[in-house]
């Protein structure tokens, strides 16, 4: 049986407007980006770890820590307007180059979440090959709910709910669930991941992980939540 060929994309650039060179900081002794990709090669999971960025001293940080960088991520693909679905597929196609391969899965490992457990990956590798769906996307369950607790300004003196349930709810465990995407573990088939047009695709497998580890670092305050729940 042919085995499937699996391809890591860790991404990060030398710029950062809320929190500036967050991709450079400190965690737990070590730069940010080194604890995803130990958490990648750890997973034992990957053929190929490529790190993307338009950094230059990032890119040799990669290296040092154990991924394969080669190539500085165009302009275009390097503002804080960037999205992130080229950024990716840029990734895709320098590694299918490089490595002369068609890769059957892709994963993408945001280094700004680096909370997630090595066995988040594996398993959530595991679920999305069950799962025969396009694509999983990690997350967990939402702390604010728009059927109770959610609201939006509707004019000047009002605010209505975000979504206005059916019936009034009094209690928020009576709300249906909902959650937060945590930005933490990525995997797409590959001819989906170049396919994909919105956020999601048509079948999309949600991945649950808690909150003490789907903590997204975008401001000091994010990163002294991680600091926090890291040390536990």
């Amino acid at each position: 049986m042919k085995k499937n060929k699996v391809l890591c994309i860790v991404c990060a650039r030398a710029g950062s407007k809320r929190l500036k060179n967050k991709n450079f900081k400190n965690l737990f002794g070590k730069p940010l980006i080194y604890h995803t990709i130990k958490q990648a090669i750890s997973s034992k999971i990957f053929d190929k770890i490529v790190f993307s960025t338009d950094s230059e001293k990032l890119r040799k940080m990669a290296i040092k820590f154990g991924a394969e960088a080669w190539f500085i991520r165009p302009k275009e693909h390097s503002n804080d307007k960037a999205a992130k679905m080229p950024v990716i597929r840029h990734a895709i196609l320098e590694a299918e180059r490089k490595f002369k391969n068609k890769f059957d899965f892709i994963c993408d490992l945001d280094v700004t979440s680096p909370l997630r457990k090595i066995n988040d990956i594996k398993i959530a590798y595991r679920k999305f090959k069950i799962s025969k769906q396009d694509m999983l996307i990690s997350g967990n369950k939402a702390r604010k709910n728009p059927y109770f607790n959610m609201v939006q300004k509707n004019g000047k003196n009002s605010l209505k709910l975000v979504i206005k349930p059916k019936k009034f709810i009094v209690r928020t465990q009576d709300a249906p669930p909902v959650y937060e995407l945590n930005a933490s573990i990525y995997f797409w088939k590959r001819d989906a991941c170049f396919k994909q047009k919105g956020p999601f695709c048509k079948k999309t497998f949600f991945y649950e992980m808690p909150y003490s580890r789907s903590i997204d670092i975008d401001s000091i305050s994010d990163f002294k939540m991680v600091q926090f729940f890291g040390k536990k």
